[in-house]
């Protein structure tokens, strides 16, 4: 008798680069590079569900590499965080929670007039510091809160599709890591030496100078895999600012902080 083969589960989402703004040159070298990131992770079985492409890729390890972030002297310093909301660092929120430290998520696209979750570890209500470090837990044992109810934080988390040595860094092309960092150090809250760390597999680490990157871009200061802890040789960090030219009109409608962000620096003229 016949069987048919078993149908396999796929979740696709839209890119996220659709709405970026900048150079087309630069915008397809980069997307480029996620898509044979993204190839490798799942041809070698290392990306979890629901896939890795157009995602920050949550991948085998995950849980690993954050104890190996929890054993450094950045975290061990760290009393308040500002984290992304991507599965892959879901396992980073619960050991900060653990640690007693609080913790800022981002919330997903940044949706919505208060575009962060506060994480009290003292006041996670009936929820464990796993089940509250989720997108879903946040919802309901955080509350949101806007970049002026923020405390300055001691590290900054980001979610990375490609890194290197240098400290360059590929996100998944919605540019919101960059605008989070840029409109926290506006506001006092990050500083030029603020840590910025990530959590990834060795294969989303390549060589220096893969990653093409401008000016103004993030760059990473400590890189922690399952296997080992990279300090990035970066150079200096830029001032981080909100670079209007390589937004588009349709990145600024979905995203209403940057709408108020722009009307308030109109109103200031």
């Amino acid at each position: 008798m016949l069987t048919r083969p078993k149908a396999t589960l796929e979740v696709t989402i839209a890119r996220h680069d659709a709405d970026a703004g900048g150079s087309p040159e630069l915008l397809a070298a980069k997307q480029e590079l996620r898509e044979r990131i993204w190839s490798t992770l799942t041809e070698r079985g290392h990306a979890r569900f629901p896939g890795a492409r157009h995602r920050i890729p949550n991948v085998t390890g995950a849980e690993a590499a954050a104890e190996r972030l929890r054993d450094t002297d950045v975290w061990r310093r760290a009393r308040t965080l500002k984290c992304n909301p991507d599965a892959a660092q879901w396992p980073v929120r619960q050991r900060a929670l653990e640690d007693g430290k609080t913790v800022y998520m981002a919330v997903p696209r940044l949706a919505g007039p208060d575009p962060f979750f506060l994480l009290d570890p003292d006041d996670l209500g009936d929820r464990t510091p796993r089940q509250a470090s989720s997108i879903k837990g946040a919802s309901a044992a955080g509350r949101t809160v806007a970049v002026a109810d923020l405390e300055p934080v001691d590290l900054v988390v980001a979610g990375c599709v490609a890194v290197s040595p240098d400290g360059s860094r590929l996100g998944k092309g919605g540019g919101f890591s960059d605008l989070e960092f840029a409109v926290a150090a506006q506001a006092g809250l990050v500083a030029a030496d603020t840590p910025v760390v990530t959590t990834v597999h060795e294969d989303q680490v390549v060589a220096d100078g893969e990653i093409p990157t401008v000016d103004h871009d993030v760059h990473l200061d400590l890189i922690v895999t399952a296997e080992r802890t990279i300090t990035c040789s970066r150079a200096p960090r830029h001032p981080a600012r909100v670079v209007w030219d390589e937004l588009t009109e349709a990145k600024i409608a979905a995203i209403p902080l940057l709408a108020a962000l722009r009307d308030d620096a109109g109103a200031s003229r």
